[in-house]
């Protein structure tokens, strides 16, 4: 996993990090919000999906302490105000190549199964943020395979 997510945001350096603001087009921050949009898919929020998250972020982003405070906070924020899912996934788009994208998809998935079940409103989520970023079908239901058989 940790090899993901190193790969996953490779492109964001440290001095990039330390000069952005907390705003909605931080890859940072639409990455949280579409985990926060995810984990609160289906209505019950467990502590093993927040801490999944936490950690998602943190190793993702290589993010410790307040500085992961922050972009958490920021992430919740912008999903709570957000009207859709497109000026997330737009600024990930942007950012991430094919791979990354598809290797976020995965970690949306074991964000999904960090409470152990896969309920139809976090799948449906997964889906339409899958197709806003133009990970495919196949590609998709490949990477909900994979972190299925990690659970194993």
């Amino acid at each position: 996993m940790l090899e993901r997510l190193q790969k996953l945001f490779q492109s964001v350096t440290h001095s990039e990090r330390a000069s952005r603001q907390l705003t909605r087009d931080d890859p940072r921050v639409a990455a949280a919000a579409l985990f926060f949009h995810v984990v609160d898919a289906d209505g019950d929020v467990r502590p093993n999906e927040r801490k999944k998250l936490r950690d998602v972020v943190a190793a993702a982003y290589d993010l410790k302490g307040s500085e992961l405070d922050a972009v958490l906070k920021a992430g919740q924020k912008a999903d709570d105000e957000a009207v859709d899912l497109y000026a997330f996934t737009s600024v990930l788009k942007r950012s991430l190549d094919e791979d990354q994208r598809i290797n976020f998809i995965e970690l949306l998935w074991e964000v999904v199964y960090a409470d152990g079940e896969r309920h139809e409103l976090e799948e449906n989520v997964v889906w339409r943020i899958a197709e806003l970023l133009g990970v495919s079908t196949r590609q998709r239901v490949w990477a909900r395979q994979r972190v299925e058989g990690e659970q194993d």
